[in-house]
């Protein structure tokens, strides 16, 4: 085996980790993954990466560790085993997990010698799979530059944010109250239109010609038109995205009307369809409410 490899880890395999993870490969690189469901590493260990029985064992192997996790508990506890790894220099934290909790990650990887980045991303899983994710940053430069080369094989774009880990925190979640309130709005307007009799498709083709358009009518509403429901991410992500954006709307003393009832929203959505509902499903409790549905 080449001595110039370079030793990376993944922890966390799913939706979003698994296909960014499976960018990292390439013959410059000694893939090292954890993920608590076997089946997740599998298809890695079978194109060469080490599958490990915990994040502290990447930690022991690989350099640079990216983390890609669904919570603020889980990344605490993740943060802790990488922490006390023997081999780590580079800790990179691209879950959404909120600027309080990030600048405790930090804080722990600091009194542990380890340079720390904080690295969210944003672009759905259909980004992930095509490399087209904006990779956010905001650490020590010297730790940003070390990142770069790794993030730019990832994604498409690098956006830094500053020298202090949570500020790319505060950036994911403004985007993410963006992309909540518009997607609530887009599914109220448009089966506001198919009880009136409009044309689903007719709609959809409008707004995107329109100053209605958006990414979420450009991306997301063809797949609740063809009734798939398939953006690919679960409600209580959004959820918990949105929970995040507002407390820290309120920590800084920041009013945010429309954001609130947009997270009232995503909570009944969350509530009627289920934690394992993709975010897709939020129409349905519009067309329910109205006794409409917007199909083609």
């Amino acid at each position: 085996m080449s001595t110039n490899l370079t030793r990376i880890g993944f922890i966390g395999l799913g939706q979003m980790g698994a296909p960014m993870a499976e960018r990292l490969f390439g013959p410059d690189v000694a893939l090292h993954v954890f993920d608590p469901r076997p089946e997740g590493m599998a298809p890695f260990a079978e194109r060469g990466a080490t599958a490990h029985p915990s994040a502290r064992a990447v930690a022991d192997a690989a350099e640079i560790v990216f983390a890609c996790l669904p919570s603020g508990k889980v990344s605490d506890a993740v943060s802790a085993e990488v922490a006390s790894g023997a081999a780590v220099k580079l800790y990179a934290e691209m879950s959404t997990i909120g600027r309080p909790a990030i600048e405790a990650i930090a804080r722990r990887m600091a009194a542990a010698g380890i340079a720390m980045v904080d690295a969210p991303i944003s672009g759905g899983p259909a980004g992930a799979r095509a490399g087209t994710l904006a990779m956010l940053a905001a650490g020590a430069p010297e730790a940003v530059a070390a990142l770069r080369p790794w993030q730019l094989r990832i994604g498409a774009r690098i956006f830094v944010l500053g020298e202090t880990p949570g500020q790319a925190q505060v950036m994911k979640l403004v985007n993410n109250l963006v992309f909540a309130a518009n997607f609530a709005s887009t599914c109220e307007a448009m089966v506001m239109g198919a009880k009136a009799g409009l044309d689903a498709g007719t709609m959809l083709d409008m707004l995107n010609a329109g100053t209605g358009r958006s990414m979420v009518s450009e991306k997301v509403m063809e797949t609740i038109l063809s009734g798939e429901f398939r953006f690919g991410a679960t409600m209580p992500i959004l959820d918990k995205d949105v929970g995040l954006g507002v407390a820290e709307a309120q920590a800084l003393g920041v009013p945010v009307w429309v954001l609130e009832q947009a997270a009232r929203l995503w909570r009944l959505g969350l509530i009627e369809e289920g934690a394992g509902a993709d975010v897709s499903r939020l129409v349905r409790v519009m067309e329910r409410w109205a006794g409409a549905e917007v199909r083609r």
